[in-house]
């Protein structure tokens, strides 16, 4: 009541100040000379403010209340199943509380049972692994209770003293065990015959031990192998794994019965994630796909790959798929190494091949050339041999297993042929191109010169470097024959006057006459394709071509012998015509 007057004692001094706070305004407004129509303006904003911040505060007030309400609701909702799983009264609150208080009762008693069921789950949890242990010890049925439901007090008391009980009872067995094992010694002192029979007994025994021992380790390899199998398809956590490997080592027998347990666990789980674990075995039923070299036609065999309804028996036909590949890739393991190793040197065989193709090789920095000169011509005679070694296996392989040995859909000896003749093939398809390349170079360089470029235009005649030689249709006239000392050298006169004729000289010599560049001044005004010397006879009256060039020879120096040939010719005969003319 205390809270409450005082409370009523700050709203009525909030009042008075909010009335002290107006009367302040108006004396101010007054003094100022603020007109009546304004002062209202300004009330009316002192109003709004006012109004707008306790509208704020009485909003944020209601939703602290419809919080702490669904808070109730939802503790109470949770205590009542507390309550019901650990054997206790539901929580009932006294007297009338307040909704603030009764929240955090309730959040403070939902608070505790939790952690009472944490407690009786963790303690029943140990005991059963004490109950577990004993249990095999004595060769007797564990402790039925059930693992799901959180213990009451009184489960968790009788499994309690059914512990004690078995830990007596372990206790008296294993004195009694020792007594008889120290009577045994005794006896076996004084009556047990060294016999053959004894012997071989005590040896059947010892033997049998350790088979079931070999067993045992055997079934606890092959349930850790599901595991991690399990584990990778899940894509389980790498803080769980280590948790169950630090628990499930060595090979007894609660070893292998916490091994069957976590299968078990995993089984279930990858029944609740079909799709996952069914994506999961495709990826590692494409990788033994590559591994055993499957063409395509086999891959798509295998329809279920290509189905889209996650079902059970989706996942087991992957299953039974995944486990015929393994197998089938164990037995032909060796072979398929040998196939793979074929593969990886036949393809660096092709890059060395390739290079040795490629003119930028000859750069030959860092002595490279060499290098993969040393290991083409490696792999060229290892190849054959490596393709022998094959064959000797794969033939034997199927004699053993009456089948043949397909790689890629075919048998591997015919892969191998195929892959020597599209190789052999390729290199003839690239010598054809590089033939008909340099034959349109050689067209080109006899059309055109050595380097190809477009006939210049008729020129006027311009100074020559001494030594030039004629050229027709800009074909270069140099050395006629390879052994001869005689180069021919044609000149045209200047024109002479009008009505004159022009005379065609011609001067044969061993060396370069220092007249050779005047000479050469006019090579551009004699032409091969027409009939006219520069300046000379008029087109009723043309000087006859005697000789023809091949536009194509099988090589550059039988070209020139035989444009020498035919120029001596022409030359000549035009000396006499020009003589009979002058006559």
């Amino acid at each position: 009541m205390s809270a409450m007057r005082r409370s009523d004692v700050l709203a009525e001094e909030s009042v008075l100040c909010h009335q002290k706070a107006l009367a302040q305004l108006r004396e101010i407004w007054e003094l100022i000379g603020i007109p009546e129509d304004q002062r209202l303006q300004r009330t009316e904003v002192v109003k709004k403010h006012i109004k707008d911040l306790l509208d704020m505060m009485i909003a944020e007030e209601q939703n602290l209340k419809e919080r702490l309400l669904k808070s109730i609701s939802f503790c109470q909702k949770e205590l009542t199943t507390l309550c019901s799983e650990l054997g206790v009264e539901p929580f009932q609150e006294e007297g009338e509380p307040t909704i603030l208080q009764l929240e955090k009762d309730l959040r403070t008693q939902v608070e505790l049972m939790r952690k009472q069921k944490k407690e009786r789950k963790q303690e029943m949890k140990l005991l059963q692994e004490q109950d577990q242990e004993l249990c095999e010890i004595l060769c007797v049925t564990p402790y039925d209770i059930d693992s799901t439901s959180v213990p009451s007090l009184e489960e968790l008391n009788q499994f309690r003293q059914h512990l004690a009980t078995l830990r007596e009872t372990k206790a008296s067995r294993r004195e009694e065990f020792v007594n008889i094992k120290r009577q045994i010694i005794l006896c076996m002192e004084d009556a047990f015959c060294l016999s053959l029979e004894n012997i071989a007994t005590l040896q059947k025994l010892l033997r049998q031990l350790e088979m079931q021992k070999s067993q045992n380790e055997a079934v606890c390899e092959g349930l850790r192998a599901h595991i991690r199998e399990l584990w990778d398809r899940l894509q389980i956590p790498a803080e769980e794994r280590q948790a169950v490997a630090l628990v499930a080592t060595g090979s007894k027998a609660k070893v292998r019965k916490a091994l069957q347990l976590e299968v078990n666990r995993l089984e279930e789980l990858k029944m609740q994630n079909m799709k996952k674990v069914v994506d999961a075995i495709r990826v590692e039923l494409a990788q033994y796909w590559d591994q055993c070299f499957y063409s395509q036609e086999q891959r798509q065999a295998f329809t279920p790959y290509y189905d889209e309804e996650y079902t059970e028996n989706l996942l087991q036909l992957h299953d039974a798929e995944i486990v015929r590949l393994r197998n089938y890739y164990e037995v032909h393991k060796e072979l398929f190494e040998g196939v793979q190793k074929w593969e990886e040197s036949w393809r660096l065989f092709l890059e060395f091949e390739r290079k040795a193709s490629d003119p930028s090789r000859f750069t030959n920095r860092g002595g490279n050339l060499l290098k993969e000169e040393k290991q083409r011509a490696r792999l060229q005679k290892t190849l054959p041999k490596l393709e022998e070694e094959l064959k000797a296996q794969i033939e034997k392989w199927e004699q053993e297993h009456s089948k043949a040995f397909v790689v890629n859909g075919q048998k591997f000896m015919e892969y191998v042929t195929e892959q020597w003749e599209m190789h052999r093939l390729e290199k003839e398809r690239a010598k054809q191109e590089r033939q008909l390349k340099n034959k349109k170079e050689t067209e080109t360089e006899m059309l055109y010169g050595s380097a190809p470029r477009t006939p210049n235009k008729r020129r006027g005649p311009a100074p020559t470097k001494p030594g030039k030689v004629l050229k027709l249709n800009t074909t270069t006239m140099s050395n006629a024959t390879a052994n001869s000392s005689i180069r021919p050298v044609f000149a045209v006169s200047r024109l002479p006057p009008s009505g004159s004729k022009p005379v065609l000289t011609s001067t044969y010599s061993g060396k370069n006459t220092p007249h050779a560049g005047r000479h050469g001044a006019n090579k551009e005004n004699l032409e091969l394709n027409g009939s006219i010397l520069s300046g000379g006879y008029p087109s009723s009256a043309p000087l006859q071509r005697n000789f023809s060039i091949n536009s194509v020879a099988s090589t550059y120096s039988e070209f020139a012998r035989e444009l020498s040939k035919a120029s001596k010719s022409d030359v000549t005969s035009r000396i006499l015509n020009s003589t009979d003319i002058q006559s």
